[in-house]
């Protein structure tokens, strides 16, 4: 009989592998934050690879709205949103969510992990079809993978190549699913296109709108209404509380048919205690200050032109992003290594991401920019960047 093989072993062998190809992940404890400055291992960077794009995290109405629910409610919610753990904070923020998206109505889940799976296993059957963008993110290709549908991906942003996936299986019913703003290249998906084959094909259009919310739109609506599109448009809209929000959690937006449905059939939602109350109450004081102070957009916008000039007049190995993800293309994994080695040596953070988050031969440093950031921060960044750029072996 041949002996079984170990899975503890087989985890061990293939995270050695890692390590041999310097590809292994390491985690590091933060001590304290201070705005654009984090401290860690004693020492103070200036980080430029937070998502907090406006700057809104340790804001003080959100600070105080929190304590102030905490006080009145506790903390933890005690149950699963359909059994006695939704609140009015909770009500409050679907709502809010919804009329600054232009929905009907929008449900919360604990992550945008669990809202892309949810969503997916609620939408796609066994033998359905989904497309989906080379370049999106992990969890909806998990969430296709796990609802048994036949996933297609097509070349990045490349909508000829979706419209012939789709074309293949006219019969089944399909799902096309893109990120609004692709975390690693920070390039913007070509939405007004991709709804009008979604409308040809009689497909229906899903956006992660993860890195798009409160960054882009006049009041930080995202990438869809940035598009011009509507919820007939892009029926399906997923995006997270973390990131330019500043809090935590996530939300998947939609007409009332949609949402009923999530209710039903969504398990990601279902089964799982509902976000604390006095987090959903500092998250509703951060989004009416995203849509409100409109001065952090502006602010992120002529931060983000500054750097992309200055580091072409450099040089620099920019990619085409026009948003606060802007990454700097170096090939390999042991030069972006290197690369951040040297930031973090001059006084700054910045984080180099390697396979198998990006493909062979595309490691880069992921570089991005907040409202809490100063033109003097960036333009130091620059002076480092073309030092530490210029010390890789060729």
């Amino acid at each position: 009989m041949t002996p079984r093989p170990d899975l503890l072993a087989r985890l061990a062998r293939h995270t050695q592998q890692r390590e041999q190809a310097n590809l292994r992940r390491r985690l590091h404890t933060i001590d304290r934050v201070d705005g654009p400055w984090i401290e860690r291992g004693g020492r103070r960077l200036l980080s430029f690879c937070s998502n907090d794009y406006l700057g809104l995290a340790q804001h003080p109405a959100l600070i105080a709205a929190l304590k102030r629910a905490a006080d009145e409610d506790g903390v933890g919610s005690g149950s699963a949103h359909l059994i006695a753990g939704h609140r009015r904070a909770h009500d409050a923020l679907e709502e809010a969510l919804a009329e600054w998206t232009g929905r009907e109505r929008a449900l919360l889940f604990s992550t945008g992990y669990m809202a892309n799976l949810g969503v997916m296993q609620a939408l796609l059957e066994r033998g359905d079809l989904c497309v989906q963008d080379k370049l999106n993110h992990a969890c909806l290709l998990d969430g296709a993978q796990l609802a048994g549908a036949a996933l297609k991906r097509y070349p990045h942003g490349d909508v000829g190549a979706a419209a012939r996936q789709l074309a293949q299986r006219g019969d089944a019913p399909a799902l096309l699913a893109t990120d609004g703003v692709f975390s690693m290249d920070g390039d913007i998906a070509p939405l007004a296109e991709l709804a009008a084959l979604c409308r040809r094909e009689g497909a229906t259009l899903m956006v992660d709108d993860a890195h798009g919310l409160g960054v882009l739109g006049a009041r930080g609506e995202g990438s869809v209404l940035d598009a011009g599109l509507d919820q007939d448009d892009a029926p399906v809209l997923m995006a997270t509380l973390g990131k330019a929000v500043g809090c935590s959690g996530a939300f998947v937006a939609g007409s009332a048919s949609v949402i009923d449905g999530l209710l039903q059939f969504a398990r990601t939602y279902i089964y799982t205690t509902a976000m604390p109350p006095a987090l959903a109450a500092a998250t509703l004081a951060a989004v009416r200050l995203a849509q409100s102070e409109r001065w952090r957009r502006e602010k992120l916008r002529a931060l983000v032109a500054r750097f992309r000039r200055n580091a072409q007049q450099l040089g620099l190995p920019l990619m085409p992003s026009s948003t606060a993800i802007q990454p700097l293309l170096l090939g390999d994994a042991p030069s972006a290594t290197a690369a951040a080695h040297a930031l973090e040596h001059e006084g700054f953070l910045v984080t180099a991401i390697r396979p198998p988050t990006v493909p062979q031969g595309k490691a880069r440093l992921r570089i991005t920019l907040s409202a809490v950031h100063q033109e003097s921060d960036v333009d130091r960044l620059l002076d480092a960047l073309s030092r530490a750029l210029r010390a890789l072996p060729v």
